[in-house]
Parts: structure tokens; sequence; C-alpha cells
């Protein structure tokens, strides 16, 4: 599973990003909460890659991001008091939208490593 987080970053310029990483941790990405990459950062061993799988993961992280930061802001509505049915309009993910997705993701694509040696 992979590891993802909703940080403020600037709380004067009121946005937040997410962060966000591969099960391994060779890949870390930090994205808007719409999943734009911010910043991506790459271990010199997934250089190797087929350039289309390694673009095909940043893009599923950058994707995964996203719906975990929705996940949040619908979060962060309820606890405000927003009623379901202004929830269900929003169009935020729920956490089962969440979930399901990224079952599908890990069903779907191969991210196992390609080696699991590292360059040290």
């Amino acid at each position: 599973m992979t590891e993802a987080g909703v940080s403020s970053d600037s709380a004067e310029q009121g946005w937040a990003s997410v962060t966000i990483a591969n099960p391994y941790g060779s890949i870390k990405l930090r994205t808007t909460e719409q999943g734009i990459p911010l910043a991506v950062k790459v271990d010199a061993a997934e250089l190797h890659r087929d350039p289309a799988q390694l673009a095909g993961e940043v893009l599923r992280l950058c994707q995964r991001a996203a719906a975990r930061a929705g996940l949040a802001k619908r979060k962060e509505y309820e606890e405000a008091g927003m009623s379901p049915e202004m929830l269900a309009r929003t169009g935020l993910p729920t956490e089962a939208d969440v979930a399901r997705q990224e079952i599908v993701e890990e069903q779907d694509y191969d991210t196992e490593p390609q080696s699991w040696l590292r360059t040290l």
C-alpha cells in the first residue's frame, strides 16, 4: 500500500499539497489537491525501467493523491457539519470509492520492482 498524507504547505496562500510514494518508496511525489505534480523524486534504480511504465506509475500516483486529497476534503466538510446531501453533490470521493479505486489499480497494474537490488 502506498503512503500518503495531506498537508497544508502554506496557510497564507490557502493551498494544500499531498505527498505520496509507491509501495517501495522508490518514487515519491508531492502534488496539488488535484493531483498535479509539484515535486517528483525517483530513485536511480527506477530510471532503468521502461519509460512508459515509469510514466504510468507516476500518473497513477498522481491520480491516487488526488483521490485521497478529495477524501480528506470531504471529511473536512463533514466535520464542519455539511449535510450528506450536500456532500454527495460535491462529487468528492467516499472512503469506499477510494478503496475500490486502489484495489482496482493494484489488480490492474504490475507495480513490482524490476529488481530487488538498490543502488547505493
